[in-house]
């Protein structure tokens, strides 16, 4: 990698480190308590010591929808798509595992099976929706993406409160827990589980590879660079955006399944967790980089799993994390921004020279 992309990674993290010793101290806080208990909070005190297996299998299973969710959003990103309905494929494919868990009674591991199937398949479904809405309806894939993601958090409602609805409970707080066969196979007393895991691993190492050397990720590219060029070179442009609107809807939807399935055991309103969102920000921190999304959204899986330590140990807010992940985002926008002006004089400055 070179200095200058090297230096677009590193340098936001630098920023985001110092101005969160900044915030902190003008709140009256020592800056390293904070820093602690999110990580005693995510992999435990010194980091990954023994007896913290629920601490990193949570944190884990947390990462595992970050990294499958920005796997498909580097997709439609190369393909110059803002899939802002990847919340949305999240959701259908929790809803589609979830209908594969409470209705299908076969041996355990046909039944994982299916609900990842089935979880892949309802994010599909929901993300060539989407794609159909562009490339037919000439519907922007954010209004419509934002329009389903909200159709989305409707339904699993309805479906809580209504037909999986806990006999004699009228609540929000989910459906009843899964029947055992049907959950993610975990490891030793934590919700990890390795299968999620592997899973994850092998869609970001699956994109890194669709983009490296692969005639369909080079026309996927020239598509996302300049659509109107790429027709006119015989490319099927609305093909291969509704190609790349499948692939990212299905990696959303294995999200999904993994977090109904893997982590809440049940369907709840908030099955998507935002992740979705999250995921946006990551890829573009990684700048579309496949490796760079693996420790990017660790990082983020920390803050989002250790933060709720702060209100329980310290007179900090929660929100905190939040907070750094913001700053971290609003960095790593600036050193993008610095990096294209770099980029910009040079090339005007050897174009000067000529």
């Amino acid at each position: 990698m070179s200095n200058t992309r090297l230096s677009s990674v590193l340098l936001p993290l630098g920023v985001v480190l110092v101005a969160t010793v900044g915030l902190l101290l003008l709140a009256g806080t020592n800056p390293w308590d904070p820093i602690k208990l999110i990580v005693e909070g995510s992999v435990g005190w010194p980091p990954f010591e023994a007896g913290s297996a629920a601490k990193v299998g949570d944190t884990f299973m947390v990462w595992v929808p970050i990294a499958l969710a920005s796997a498909g959003l580097i997709v439609t990103f190369n393909a110059g798509m803002w899939n802002i309905g990847i919340e949305g494929q999240i959701i259908m494919g929790a809803i589609a595992a979830a209908w594969v868990a409470r209705e299908v009674s076969i041996a355990r591991p046909a039944l994982v099976a299916a609900t990842i199937v089935a979880g892949a398949a309802g994010g599909l479904l929901w993300g060539l929706l989407v794609g159909v809405l562009r490339t037919a309806g000439g519907v922007n894939e954010i209004f419509g993406g934002l329009g389903l993601d909200f159709v989305a958090i409707s339904l699993t409602t309805y479906l809580i409160l209504g037909p999986w609805q806990r006999p004699g409970v009228a609540s929000t707080s989910g459906t009843d827990i899964f029947p055992a066969e049907a959950l993610l196979p975990s490891f030793a007393d934590s919700r990890l589980s390795l299968l999620a895991v592997i899973i994850a691993l092998v869609a970001l190492v699956g994109v890194w590879l669709l983009f490296r050397g692969t005639l369909y990720g080079l026309k996927l590219k020239a598509v996302g660079r300049n659509r109107p060029s790429s027709f006119l070179m015989g490319i099927p442009t609305n093909r291969y955006l509704l190609g790349a609107f499948m692939i990212c809807g299905a990696l959303a939807g294995v999200a999904g399944a993994s977090q109904a399935t893997g982590f809440h055991f049940k369907l709840i309103p908030t099955i998507s967790g935002n992740y979705g969102f999250l995921a946006i920000l990551v890829v573009l921190l990684a700048r579309f980089r496949a490796f760079w999304v693996i420790p990017i959204s660790f990082f983020f899986a920390m803050i989002a799993v250790g933060s709720s330590r702060l209100s329980l140990r310290l007179d900090v807010n929660p929100t905190l994390g939040g907070v750094l992940q913001g700053v971290l985002v609003l960095s790593a926008m600036l050193g993008l921004g610095w990096a294209a002006y770099r980029a910009a004089r040079a090339a005007a400055g050897g174009e000067g020279g000529r």
